[in-house]
């Protein structure tokens, strides 16, 4: 078992729970962790055998690009998706970051972590 880590994902969305969030936007940082047997890949050095980071990172940018209230709904979704489209995935592990949230005082961000691993 290996780890595929994509760090800091920078993207602008329209995620909140206030009306002024959806539609004035703001910055959020993603990190995804995957875990998938890396040991065919390491050996064979064909991209078939592993996880495509291109891929992975696709997915966040489209899944981040729906306008969602809570951050946590955006992180099950990419969840779900990755699980649903990448058999070679056994757990995933995703924090999600507002950058300088509309919270009433100074706050670099605010972040959710959650993790899954796949159901057999």
């Amino acid at each position: 078992m290996g780890t595929i880590y994509l760090e800091n994902i920078q993207l602008f969305s329209h995620h909140g729970c206030l009306e002024e969030e959806t539609v004035i936007g703001s910055d959020y940082r993603v990190d995804l962790w995957i875990d998938s047997s890396l040991e065919k890949a390491s050996k064979s050095d064909a991209l078939e055998d592993t996880v495509d980071y291109v891929y992975l990172n696709r997915v966040v940018e489209e899944e981040m690009a729906i306008a969602s209230k809570l951050l946590e709904h955006v992180g099950q979704r990419i969840i779900s998706r990755i699980f649903s489209e990448s058999l070679m995935v056994q757990k995933i592990k995703i924090s999600i970051a507002k950058v300088n949230p509309p919270i009433g005082g100074h706050v670099a961000s605010v972040s959710v972590i959650m993790k899954q691993v796949r159901e057999e």
